[in-house]
C-alpha cells in the first residue's frame, strides 16, 4: 500500500494538472498532494487513513453529505439501462424529462424551462447567450452589456471568468472582456463609509448601479447577474432591503436579472432557492453543485417564462436555435439528480440547513467572535465566516503576505477539520454538508476556536 501512495503522488506530481493551484510548487513537491479515498456523512478519508470533517462540502458541493447509496444506485442503474444519448433535436430520456419537471416544480414562481450542462461556468456562458439572442428577437441589439459586482463569483470561461469579480480569476488572462462591467459588492464589512447602516448601504448599492446604468446608457445594459450571498466572494449575506432596492432599479431601466444559485441552489440558505430567500425576482437562474450534491457533474439555466416565450418567438423567426452542448441532460446526471432531490425532501435537508446553520453561526460568533483579531463573524442558512483583522476598532486589515486565512486554514485542517481559505482577504470559510448534525457543528467550532488561538499566539 506504501508503494501504491508512493506511486500515486509521483503520477500526481508528474502528469496531473491541477486547477486553482500554485502549479509549480506543486509540481517541485513543496506543497503537499492528498488523495481522498472514501467519504461517509460529513466526513472524508485520505489514502494515508487520516480522516477529516468536510466543513466545506467539497466546494459547496455535497448538500446530502457523503456515501448515499441512492444516488450511487441511480447512476449504475442508469449507465446499465442508457449511459449516454443526446437531447439534440428533441431528444430525452425519461430521467432529463423527469428531473426538469422536479426542478421547475421547486423553482421559484414564473420560471418555466431547465437547459441543462455540466458546470456553473457552463451555465453561465449559456446565460449570457440567451441574454443576447432574446435582445437580438426584440429588436434591440445593441442592448448587450452585463453588469456584475466586484468579488462574485460567476464561473472560470471566458464570460464566466470575465463576469467573476475577482482578481486571481482574471490576472494573466486578459479578463475581463467586454461588455462586461462591476460595480459595488454589497460588503457590509468593507462599506466606504463606516456611518452608514444596513438600509443606507444597501441604497448606496443600488445608487451606484442607477449611476452606472445611465452612464452607460439604458439602452446598451442588458442584464444584471448576481449571488443572493457572495460565496467565494468571501461569504457575505446581503445587506437588508439590498436586493428589493436592486430590483427597483433593474425593473425600471428593464434590465434582466440572473441570480446565480450554483452555491444557494437546493436548500442552503433554509430555503430550497436563495431568490425565494431573499425576495428576489430573477429572470433565469443558475444551478449545479446540490443539484446533484455533486455526485455527477450537472448544471442548469432555469428560464422564466417571460424569456422563454421571447425564445420561441427566435426559433419561430430564425429556426433552430444554435447553441448545444454534447452532455447536455447527461442521463446519468440527470439520474444523480433525481435521486438527489428525492433524498433532500426525503431527508429534510432544506429544514436542517435553516436550523443547524443557524445554532452552528450563533455558537461559532460565541466562541470567537470577541478574539481581538476577529473582525465580524458572519453568514446564512449554513454558511458563515470569520474574517480577521490587525486591529479590530480601526477595522486595520493585514498585510496579504502574512497568508493569516490561509494560515488558519492549514491549522485546522491539521486539527481534523476541513475550512477555505477565500482570496482577496483573511477570512475562513465554512460551508458544511448539509445533513451536519449539532453535535458535528459543535466540533467544527470547538476546532476553529481552537485553530484561531493557536495560530495568533505564534504571531
Amino acid at each position: 500500500m506504501l508503494d501504491k501512495r508512493n506511486e500515486l503522488n509521483a503520477w500526481d506530481r508528474d502528469h496531473f494538472f491541477h486547477p486553482s493551484t500554485h502549479m509549480g510548487m506543486h509540481a517541485r513537491g513543496e506543497t503537499p498532494t492528498r488523495v481522498i479515498g472514501g467519504g461517509e456523512g460529513v466526513y472524508i478519508t485520505d489514502t494515508n487513513g487520516k480522516k477529516s470533517l468536510d466543513a466545506f462540502a467539497g466546494l459547496y458541493c455535497v448538500n446530502v453529505g457523503y456515501g448515499r447509496e441512492k444516488i450511487a444506485d441511480a447512476i449504475a442503474e442508469q449507465a446499465k439501462n442508457l449511459a449516454y444519448y443526446h437531447a439534440y433535436v428533441g431528444h430525452g430520456t425519461e430521467a432529463s424529462i423527469t428531473l426538469s419537471k422536479m426542478i421547475i416544480d421547486r423553482a421559484p414562481e414564473g420560471m418555466s424551462r431547465v437547459y441543462f450542462g455540466l458546470s456553473g461556468s457552463d451555465a453561465n456562458e449559456t446565460n449570457i447567450k440567451l441574454i443576447w439572442y432574446y435582445n437580438n428577437i426584440l429588436g434591440r441589439p445593441e442592448k448587450k452589456k452585463i453588469i456584475s459586482r466586484w468579488r462574485g463569483y460567476h464561473g472560470s470561461g471566458v464570460i464566466s471568468g470575465s463576469l467573476t469579480g475577482l482578481e486571481l480569476f482574471h490576472k494573466a488572462f486578459d479578463l475581463p472582456r467586454a461588455p462586461i462591467l462591476h460595480t459595488e459588492a454589497p460588503y457590509f464589512f468593507r462599506r466606504p463609509d463606516r456611518s452608514m447602516d444596513e438600509e443606507q448601504f444597501a441604497q448606496y448599492c443600488a445608487d451606484k448601479l442607477e449611476k452606472m446604468i445611465l452612464a452607460e446608457g439604458p439602452e446598451t445594459v442588458a442584464a444584471f447577474i448576481g449571488e443572493p450571498i457572495l460565496g467565494t466572494g468571501g461569504i457575505v449575506p446581503p445587506p437588508k432591503t439590498y436586493w428589493q432596492k436592486i430590483q427597483a432599479v433593474l425593473d425600471k431601466y428593464d434590465v434582466l436579472l440572473v441570480a446565480d444559485e450554483v452555491v444557494s441552489g437546493f436548500g442552503r440558505l433554509g430555503t430550497m432557492f436563495g431568490s425565494d430567500h431573499y425576495g428576489m425576482k430573477p429572470d433565469l437562474i443558475t444551478i449545479a453543485k446540490g443539484l446533484t450534491s455533486a455526485y455527477a457533474p450537472l448544471s442548469g439555466s432555469i428560464v422564466s417564462d417571460k424569456m422563454w416565450r421571447v425564445l420561441v418567438q427566435g426559433s419561430d423567426q430564425l429556426g433552430v436555435i444554435g447553441h448545444g452542448w454534447t452532455y447536455s441532460a447527461h442521463p446519468i446526471c440527470a439520474a444523480a439528480g433525481i435521486a438527489n432531490l428525492e433524498l433532500i425532501d426525503e431527508l429534510g435537508i432544506v429544514e436542517n440547513a435553516g436550523s443547524t446553520g443557524a445554532y452552528f453561526r450563533s455558537e461559532l460568533a460565541k466562541a470567537v467572535g470577541d478574539h481581538k483579531h476577529v473582525g465580524e463573524v458572519r453568514g446564512d442558512g449554513l454558511m458563515a465566516a470569520v474574517e480577521f483583522v490587525e486591529d479590530k476598532d480601526d477595522r486595520k486589515f493585514f498585510d496579504p503576505g502574512k497568508k493569516i486565512g490561509p494560515q488558519v486554514a492549514s491549522a485546522l485542517l491539521e486539527r481534523g477539520v476541513i475550512g477555505r481559505a477565500m482570496p482577496q482577504g483573511d477570512i475562513l470559510g465554512f460551508a458544511p454538508p448539509l445533513c451536519l448534525t449539532r453535535d458535528e457543528a459543535d466540533i467544527i467550532v470547538k476546532v476553529a476556536a481552537d485553530a484561531i488561538g493557536s495560530v495568533f499566539s505564534n504571531l
